[in-house]
């Protein structure tokens, strides 16, 4: 994805600048098993997509820079469906690939219980795609009742016209959008 990499090294330059300004950081991730039709030999990039974030491969993984930040709570979302929202995913902390049972019992392990045990009111969302799994997480935690900012400059879209529409579906739902990834909280 253009820009990818860039996002990724500039997430992880604000989260060493604010890192102790946040009372918990949380990774999202596709961790896809057998995720139906969101998997496509003739994707529309828009609600299906060429083999991705396969359970267990390199390009499943998390990019380097943000590896590098040793983040101890990660999120991982779409086993056996598409889950743009990280608050589909299920907490494991393991490179490992979890048979259907195993990820069944880790359902109780979500990203709002998590937010809600570390008493979080307030959620910061960027990353890729701002199109796509940023903005649906970012619906997701408004609707659960966080107050919810997405950093636009440390995300980015499939598209820029699916991002213009991501932001006004944000905007619409009343998330923040903000500029920041070259400030200090």
């Amino acid at each position: 994805m253009d820009g990818g990499n860039a996002v990724a090294q500039a997430i992880h330059d604000f989260v060493v600048r604010n890192r102790d300004c946040y009372d918990l950081i949380v990774t999202t991730q596709d961790w896809h098993i057998e995720p139906g039709r969101h998997w496509s030999e003739d994707p529309d990039y828009v609600d299906t997509w060429p083999v991705h974030g396969k359970a267990g491969s390199a390009n499943a993984q998390l990019h380097a820079c943000i590896k590098d930040l040793n983040i101890d709570h990660h999120m991982k979302k779409g086993q056996y469906s598409a889950a743009y929202s990280g608050f589909e995913g299920v907490e494991d902390n393991s490179d490992a690939v979890p048979t259907r049972e195993e990820v069944d019992a880790m359902a109780s392990r979500t990203l709002e219980r998590l937010l809600r045990d570390h008493g979080v009111t307030d959620v910061d969302i960027v990353g890729i795609a701002l199109s796509h799994c940023v903005k649906d997480t970012a619906l997701d935690a408004q609707r659960l009742g966080f107050a919810t900012r997405v950093y636009t400059d440390l995300s980015v879209p499939v598209s820029p016209e699916l991002g213009e529409l991501a932001l006004d579906q944000l905007r619409d739902a009343g998330v923040i959008l903000v500029e920041g990834a070259d400030s200090t909280l």
